[in-house]
């Protein structure tokens, strides 16, 4: 008979030598590994996983609407307006780093067709500039400072290009695009270095009405984007790795899957609810990005100020905190820096985000559940695993029983306002509904919160309560729920709407405070 080795168990150490010896012994024989359960489709690649762990990235659009003041420009600006006479990506790449954002993301070409990178296949671009004598690369520069600086990047190469004079007629522009696309993400001809990896390539179906028609190759587009660069995930409005939120305030649904069928949108005609809320029929795993300016703009103009850093972490937590990606883009200004007052909110930023997150207030707790998969010696699916950051390890609960409920005893009262719930979602995304639950002198479990879908992360914001004894309850899942990790934290900076507010239907970050359950702790 094959013999199992396993770790010693902490209450062997307890025990007498004899006795344990002896069950060890027992358990050694007897004792079979209970196999890990079914992933249940869709589930992400391992690009989508890496994209997903970054949880924020930096869009940094630049270009001639910097000088121009303008959004969308015409295609027509002179190309000597482009100047930036400080430009400097170790500062953009630094912001980014420092901030906590471990990718950028640059606008190597937006809907003017203005080119950030001394293109071949058109004069529209740095080398047609005064800047650097022509001999300018922001693309080179901003890899290099990247590779540098341990940042991921990425590119955006608009579609729409209102300045080449093939747009519009479908095969030569689509061979224009593509050969465009190679510039940026391979070798040159004789093997000279060029960008490096790119990690994320970003398109969309944006164009002005009353603009000339153009059918673009997508397919012939991704299947070359992930040729050439297979640890890059794809974004567009519908996929096909990473997707559009719907709108560009940084707002996912309350209810928010990675779940999606591509063939329900279209790039450039999205269904904006659907976006935003994915599809828990869907058999593509296509998570939802959310882009949002930190400004009122997309390039810099000198009349505008940024947002404050409370207004980014209520956008945190409706983006990251709903399991999708922030995109925050932050405009580097005419000068080629990024500006004092931006990088002053996106410190405080990250210093909220410190005070708040940087560890939970249930780490020192007992953890328990309602059941779990296989025997208690096996620590693979133990409640415990709950505790430890990360997606790699995770409770499961046992294939037959009646509820999943994880039981948290935090040995001491504690004050906390935000709760994060996580799941291993290399498994699926399976959560559908859910509640936390706290005990009241009264012996009588109240609700603290309530939301649906949870999938990479999910942050629910609610009042304040104090309590010793927590219950996490799963009451609808697609398959048995397997949850990763579940902190508690106290957010003293957010303000949470007023009583009167909460005992409407409109929830708070999709989450329903203080409605009193009816179970009592002996029906539990």
């Amino acid at each position: 008979m094959k013999i199992l080795k396993f770790r010693q168990p902490i209450w062997a150490t307890r025990l007498p030598v004899v006795l344990t010896a002896t069950i060890i012994h027992l358990l050694r024989v007897t004792s079979s590994v209970t196999p890990p359960p079914l992933p249940i489709l869709p589930i992400p690649s391992a690009q989508q996983i890496s994209w997903q762990l970054a949880e924020m990235a930096l869009f940094l659009h630049f270009g001639t609407n910097t000088f121009t003041d303008s959004e969308w420009g015409t295609g027509h600006a002179d190309p000597s307006v482009f100047n930036p006479t400080e430009f400097n990506a170790t500062q953009w790449v630094t912001v980014a780093k420092q901030s906590g954002f471990s990718r950028v993301i640059l606008t190597a070409k937006h809907h003017d067709g203005f080119c950030l990178w001394p293109s071949d296949y058109t004069d529209y671009s740095v080398k047609s500039t005064t800047w650097r004598n022509g001999s300018g690369d922001v693309l080179r520069d901003l890899a290099e400072a990247a590779r540098i600086g341990g940042v991921e990047l990425g590119v955006y190469l608009s579609p729409w290009d209102r300045h080449e004079s093939c747009y519009g007629k479908t095969l030569e522009y689509n061979e224009f695009y593509l050969a465009q696309m190679t510039e940026l993400l391979t070798s040159c001809y004789n093997l000279c270095f060029r960008y490096g990896e790119i990690r994320e390539v970003w398109l969309d179906g944006a164009k002005g009405e009353g603009e000339k028609y153009m059918e673009y190759f997508f397919d012939d587009w991704f299947s070359f984007i992930h040729q050439h660069q297979p640890g890059a995930v794809i974004f567009s409005d519908a996929g096909p790795d990473t997707r559009w939120i719907g709108d560009e305030a940084g707002v996912a649904g309350s209810t928010c899957w990675s779940l999606f069928n591509r063939t329900n949108d279209m790039i450039g005609n999205t269904d904006s609810k659907y976006s935003g809320q994915g599809d828990p029929f869907g058999h593509d795993w296509v998570p939802a990005e959310c882009d949002v300016s930190i400004r009122p703009g997309w390039f810099w103009h000198a009349s505008e100020s940024p947002k404050s850093a409370l207004t980014l972490l209520d956008l945190y937590y409706k983006s990251v905190g709903r399991n999708c990606l922030l995109l925050l883009n932050v405009p580097p200004n005419s000068s080629g820096l990024i500006s004092q007052e931006d990088i002053q909110v996106l410190q405080e930023f990250s210093e909220i985000r410190s005070f708040i997150f940087s560890h939970s207030l249930a780490e020192d707790a007992s953890v328990s559940a309602s059941s779990t998969r296989g025997d208690l010696i096996d620590p693979r699916y133990s409640p415990h695993n709950v505790l430890q950051q990360g997606t790699h390890s995770y409770w499961a609960p046992g294939s037959v029983q009646s509820g999943w409920i994880l039981y948290l005893d935090l040995q001491e009262t504690i004050a906390f306002n935000v709760l994060m719930v996580q799941e291993p979602i290399q498994m699926g995304q399976r959560i559908i509904r859910f509640h936390i639950d706290f005990l009241n002198e009264d012996g009588e479990w109240k609700v603290a919160a309530k939301g649906t879908t949870v999938g990479y992360k999910r942050l629910l914001l609610f009042h304040s309560v104090r309590a010793t004894h927590l219950r996490l309850v799963v009451e609808e899942s697609r398959a048995d729920p397997l949850i990763a990790y579940v902190g508690i934290y106290m957010d003293p900076f957010s303000v949470v709407n007023h009583i009167s507010e909460l005992s409407s239907a409109s929830p708070i970050n999709g989450s329903h405070p203080l409605q009193q359950a009816t179970n009592r702790i002996a029906s539990s």
